[in-house]
């Protein structure tokens, strides 16, 4: 079989996405504006297992050092509802953000 030649292809550029320039700088931007649904803990049900904790990619939920429950900071929130989907007690509902 004959090997056919490759056409040359021409260098792309690219502008970097994604960088963090200075440590720290996220909390610089308030990502919370970005959801459809927020996570609503009902304290009630909570057995302070803390996996919505763990697994919050944001470190959007928070525990309150006094009482050990805990709350969402909504101000990073993205509502992507992995606390939820992690909560074994099922304590923590969805809501449609009002805007």
């Amino acid at each position: 079989m004959a090997k056919k030649k490759m056409a040359k292809k021409e260098k792309q550029e690219f502008t970097p996405g994604a960088v963090v320039t200075k440590p720290g700088s996220s909390k610089k931007y308030h990502t919370g504006d970005w959801r459809t649904f927020r996570p609503v803990i009902n304290q009630e049900k909570c057995i302070k297992c803390y996996l919505c904790w763990q697994y919050c990619p944001d470190s959007a939920i928070k525990i309150d050092e006094k009482t050990g429950k805990v709350y969402v900071d909504y101000t990073y929130c993205k509502g992507c509802l992995i606390c939820m989907h992690q909560c074994p007690a099922k304590a923590i509902e969805k809501e449609v953000e009002k805007k």
